[in-house]
């Protein structure tokens, strides 16, 4: 063939191929199966509740890169439990964001410019994906979006209650934003919303694990098979079930929920619970803020969840003003990390304030048992929703985790309170020994 031949059918050859981008979306149409493709109409959240292996990093990703790529000048956001989590299969994965562009006939250099340290991918074209995390929610604070892809959602809000909402808060740019939320299912709040707002502002898709057994290795299937098949595990991880609670978690669902109350009767003793955060700043920890009393019948209410991620100075102006509006008769603040310094900081803005000093010596599963026993007798009683919280209580597992700080501070305030506000009997409690 001579080189003007060559050429000729070189030309024909791209004619034939089209456009790289309208080739790929054509290629996703074929391939991916329609539990994958993006919905219609006007939905503000897709839930996508799957099994492991389902194909869900596929189809975020398949998203996120159509978004980008067909409306130029896109600002997005990628959220992850774990920024490496985010980087490692969001992007940079088998399935991820990369791996898809690639197929649009766009790589490093050439079209797109991939920063991994820093979390952000540019295309040409003027759009670009942020990586962010449950390790850092605060970094949520401020950036807008068109569009946001959260990965493990479940596992992103048990990690970091507020990352959702401060997401949400950023979802403000082009005339409808979008967030697509890829999750094997746990049983928290935002989770359970989310379902119940399907048909109308949501999208919820379904999918086990078998549903894309062609693409999976027959020993792995087997092996789950084998493994998994009729355990409570595998309908959660396999059949992407959404089981109201964990095992080995120290409460239950039911127990909240069957003694919830809107009001609460005169209380005899009221006391705020404080759990410090060991560092400062808005991508510390949480500083665990807990209200409680005990009422005219005996019985104990929790009243509000102010925890807070937070500066020290913040935080101890919150603990004061929850001693204000709940009229508190003391605070019990835990001490083991910052000593007496603690209680001068919330002094310094209230000289007078009665406040009781924790040190903690034995394990958190020694403190909570009793608390966790309050509950199971029908003797605790939540005034109104306080979701954080119970989505920690019920998803802790002694000495697979540590202990969050909302649950610490909640156990502080009953404990207190189940041993009469007495310092000898509230120690004890702490060392274990009633």
């Amino acid at each position: 063939m001579d080189a003007l031949t060559l050429a000729a059918q070189m030309l024909e050859d791209q004619a034939h191929r089209g456009d790289p981008v309208e080739n790929a979306r054509a290629f996703w149409r074929e391939h991916g199966r329609p539990e994958q493709h993006t919905p219609s109409g006007a939905w503000n959240v897709w839930l996508i509740l799957a099994g492991r292996g389902f194909g869900k990093t596929r189809t975020g990703a398949e998203d996120l890169a159509d978004h980008m790529t067909a409306e130029p000048g896109s600002r997005c956001a990628i959220v992850a439990p774990t920024f490496a989590d985010a980087r490692d299969t969001c992007v940079e994965g088998e399935s991820g964001l990369l791996a898809v562009l690639e197929r649009y006939g766009l790589e490093q250099d050439k079209g797109l410019r991939w920063n991994r340290s820093e979390g952000l991918l540019k295309l040409d074209n003027g759009s670009q994906a942020k990586l962010f995390s449950a390790e850092k929610p605060a970094r949520l604070r401020g950036p807008q979006h068109h569009r946001a892809w959260v990965d493990e959602l479940a596992q992103v809000v048990k990690d970091a209650p507020d990352a959702w909402d401060m997401l949400l808060f950023g979802l403000r740019l082009g005339q409808h934003p979008r967030v697509v939320a890829t999750t094997t299912p746990l049983p928290v709040s935002v989770i359970k919303e989310l379902v119940q707002r399907q048909d109308r502002d949501v999208v919820l898709t379904r999918g086990s694990t078998y549903d894309n057994a062609v693409n999976l290795a027959g020993p792995a299937l087997e092996q789950f098979r084998e493994r998994y098949e009729g355990t409570r595990l595998g309908r959660q991880e396999l059949y992407a079930e959404l089981l109201d609670d964990v095992p080995g978690a120290l409460w239950m669902r039911s127990w909240l929920d069957d003694h919830r109350v809107q009001r609460c009767p005169e209380l005899t003793r009221t006391v705020v619970a404080v759990d410090p955060a060991v560092t400062s700043g808005e991508d510390a920890d949480e500083t665990g803020i807990v209200v409680a009393g005990q009422g005219v019948d005996g019985r104990y209410y929790v009243l509000a969840d102010r925890s807070v991620r937070t500066t020290p100075l913040d935080w101890a102006g919150r603990v004061v003003a929850a001693f204000d509006d709940f009229e508190a008769n003391e605070v019990v603040i835990e001490t083991n990390q910052g000593g007496d310094a603690l209680a001068t900081l919330l002094r310094q803005i209230r000289p007078n304030l009665p406040i009781r000093q924790v040190h903690a010596k034995k394990g958190k599963r020694v403190r909570a048992e009793p608390v966790s026993a309050l509950y199971e007798q029908g003797k605790v009683s939540h005034v109104g929703s306080l979701p954080q919280v119970e989505d920690q209580l019920c998803t802790w597992v002694p000495e697979q985790v540590e202990s969050p700080d909302r649950m610490d501070a909640l156990v502080y305030s009953l404990l207190y309170l189940s041993t009469g506000g007495s310092a000898q009997a509230f120690l004890e409690a702490l060392a274990g020994r009633r």
